[in-house]
């Protein structure tokens, strides 16, 4: 259709599709923002809000306070094992030195040793009696880390347990709110690619299609981009029971599209050329004859073997004589390329020429 154009038609024609791309631009900046700010509608979900903040605070605050008592059992323990070391090494070191005066008494035999034996004894007996207590203390500092670790651990177990049933709360309800926001999306969508339809079916054709264009372009975008990526999936059946009725619809609207267009060419097919001519339009003819198609029934012909003048498929005229310098030209041109003449000048001229040679005849006859 371009070469049966205007120069400048065509680039009015180019300007006016940037509008409907800039126009486009501006819906889908407009419908974007409005689209982004409908998750703000419901209200951010946190896991605190499917917990019994009560119990979890308390199990928060025992696995802080036994964090707490654990660090100073620990610190306590390592005090109460260096008391322990300290002592069991006194008490060695007084069993050794006990050791090697007994060793010298049954080498002497003296009896007036006696009474320090007795206090050696006694002081090695004091010695493990404060290793003994030392001990204890370890293992009393060893036994409240393991409660303050037990503790902790069976609070950290029972808060797990309930964040966990939260979680799954969560999960669940923030579902439930991407199904919602995503019915928001599609209230908004659904009437746009519905009014996009109706206008690219009545008003592509219009005077101002471009801002028809430019709103189907939008309602596509609307669609394709800020609905079906949001599509909830439910293991994938929601989308691809979505995804075959889609394309159920739309092959079912082609086929009845191209039946009814096939019912509407055989009904064209039939009726005069002079009618057929009439329904056609001198851009659409054009168009037709560029593509080297017919324009009466779109089937392909060979226009360029200087031979063809009429359709071999419906018949229709490609190539007629001029009536005034009788070149061959286009059937659906207004003007002749060679003399310029219209067809009713044409018409005219050749009414001209054979009356004088119809009175010629006529002269001769009588």
């Amino acid at each position: 259709m371009g070469k049966a154009l205007r120069l400048s038609e065509k680039w009015f024609r180019r300007g006016l599709w940037l509008v409907a791309l800039v126009f486009a631009s501006f819906l889908i900046g407009l419908g974007g923002t409005i689209v982004g700010d409908l998750p703000k509608v419901e209200r951010p979900l946190q896991l605190d809000d499917f917990l019994d903040r009560v119990a979890a605070e308390q199990l928060r605050q025992r696995i802080k306070e036994g964090g707490e008592a654990e660090q100073a059992a620990q610190s306590a323990l390592e005090q109460a094992r260096l008391q322990h070391a300290r002592a069991r090494s006194q008490t060695q070191a007084e069993r050794e030195g006990l050791g090697n005066w007994l060793a010298t008494r049954s080498a002497t035999q003296r009896a007036e040793h006696d009474p320090e034996v007795v206090a050696r004894t006694r002081a090695l007996d004091a010695l493990k009696a404060d290793e003994l207590k030392a001990q204890q203390a370890v293992q009393a500092q060893q036994q409240a880390l393991l409660d303050a670790r037990q503790g902790a651990q069976a609070a950290q177990q029972r808060l797990a347990q309930m964040e966990h049933d939260a979680g799954q709360k969560l999960a669940a309800e923030r579902r439930r709110v991407e199904l919602r926001v995503f019915l928001y999306r599609l209230a908004l969508t659904l009437p746009l690619l519905v009014l996009a339809g109706w206008l690219f079916v009545k008003k592509r054709k219009s005077t101002w299609w471009p801002f028809v264009w430019g709103f189907i372009f939008f309602a596509l975008f609307a669609f394709f981009v800020e609905l079906v990526p949001y599509l909830p999936s439910y293991g994938g059946y929601v989308r691809y029971i979505v995804g075959i009725a889609l394309t159920a619809l739309v092959g079912r609207y082609a086929i009845v599209a191209l039946n009814r267009y096939l019912e509407r060419q055989k009904q064209a097919e039939a009726l005069p050329e002079r009618e057929r001519r009439k329904e056609l339009g001198y851009d659409v003819a054009l168009a037709r004859l560029a593509k080297s198609v017919c324009p009466g029934c779109e089937r392909p012909v060979d226009l360029k073997d200087g031979m063809t003048d009429f359709c071999p498929h419906c018949g229709i005229g490609l190539h007629v004589p001029c009536g005034h310098c009788g070149a061959r030209k286009s059937a659906f041109t207004r003007f002749c390329f060679r003399c310029g003449a219209a067809p009713e000048d044409a018409a005219r001229d050749g009414a001209a020429v054979q009356r004088p040679q119809a009175d010629a005849v006529a002269g001769m006859s009588s």
